[in-house]
């Protein structure tokens, strides 16, 4: 991911969780509203953490090891699967809106990665 796509994501996620807010509480959905923002935040910061990860192997920082890259993004998710989890067993029934949360953010980063590839076979 890009810095220009990291922006793209990071301006959407913000976008998502004001709309969220602006549409859900007045409709009496405060802590669905607050649950929503917070799997954002969890995608938006898996995000921050893959960037960060695939930056310092590729300098070199850490000897380059399939397993050690594996071993980090698995830990990774598991963090922010426990967060979730966690969110939504404990604020049940509105903390299920993390799920939610974090399926909008990973479908604006999917849609963020894609346009300038949709940009570029235009061109062509």
């Amino acid at each position: 991911m890009t810095k220009a796509t990291f922006r793209r994501s990071l301006y959407g996620a913000v976008a998502i969780a004001v709309i969220a807010l602006a549409v859900l509480i007045p409709l009496g959905y405060l802590l669905p509203a607050v649950f929503l923002c917070v799997g954002v935040a969890l995608g938006l910061l898996n995000t921050v953490f893959a960037m960060q990860s695939v930056l310092r192997f590729s300098r070199g920082e850490t000897q380059p090891s399939k397993a050690k890259f594996s071993g980090s993004v698995l830990a990774r998710l598991a963090v922010i699967t426990v967060i979730a989890v966690g969110c939504a067993y404990l604020f049940r029934p509105s903390g299920i809106a993390v799920f939610g949360g974090l399926a909008l953010f990973q479908l604006l980063a999917t849609v963020s990665s894609t346009l300038p590839l949709i940009k570029e076979i235009r061109r062509k």
